[in-house]
């Protein structure tokens, strides 16, 4: 790797559960989706159908047109404090900032634009809304619908144009990209499981803690 390669650093950042406090997904499938929308995601979580079946069919259930939906969220999704300090400091220090994320475009474009940060890089489930609900697919780095491992993809794609990938991150879906990181933020599931493991983590509350974190890498 050339000597100027080595000196990138991009951090990949998960959006539900670690941009915002809870998740815009959830919020919801529990408003317009089926009731049974739980038990698919158990199945997923329990590694019986990929993620990408799970959002096909608990999203095929939602009828409600997008801007209903944004509606709908508006003062619901919590914010995790810091996030626009976080991306100033990114830019400040030259890294390059990536949301790649198992939620849905539309309502991360959404949240983004009402900070001010609708510039902000992002890679998430691509939406479209018709009389069958709203159809929602992983499109992976090299263009080809992706059922499983969407973060994986992206991750592996980092590393592969030369970037040392610091990850942030909440959830088990972050677990996989997260171990093949050079250094984690975790909270939540994510810190429970690099809590029983050898990886280099930091956990953090907020995203003030990781600027402090990154300050000390």
């Amino acid at each position: 790797m050339p000597a100027a390669e080595k000196g990138k650093t991009l951090i990949q950042c998960d959006f539900d559960g670690t941009v915002t406090l809870n998740d815009v997904s959830f919020l919801i499938l529990d408003a317009y989706g089926n009731k049974n929308w739980r038990q698919l995601y158990n199945a997923y979580r329990d590694g019986k159908i990929s993620v990408g079946r799970f959002n096909t069919e608990a999203f095929a259930a939602v009828k409600a047109e997008k801007q209903t939906l944004l509606d709908f969220i508006k003062g619901k999704a919590e914010l995790r404090a810091g996030f626009p300090e976080l991306v100033a400091y990114c830019r400040r220090k030259g890294f390059r900032l990536v949301i790649v994320s198992n939620g849905l475009d539309f309502y991360i474009q959404s949240i983004l634009e009402g900070l001010g940060l609708g510039d902000v890089e992002f890679y998430a489930a691509r939406t479209r809304f018709g009389m069958d609900g709203v159809e929602a697919r992983y499109i992976g780095p090299a263009g080809n619908v992706v059922e499983d491992d969407f973060k994986d993809a992206y991750l592996e794609l980092f590393q592969k144009n030369g970037y040392r990938v610091i990850y942030v991150g909440n959830g088990a879906s972050d677990a996989s990209p997260a171990s093949r990181a050079a250094h984690i933020f975790a909270t939540d599931e994510l810190l429970k499981y690099c809590q029983g493991t050898n990886l280099s983590y930091t956990p953090f509350s907020n995203f003030r803690d990781v600027i402090k974190g990154l300050e000390s890498l």
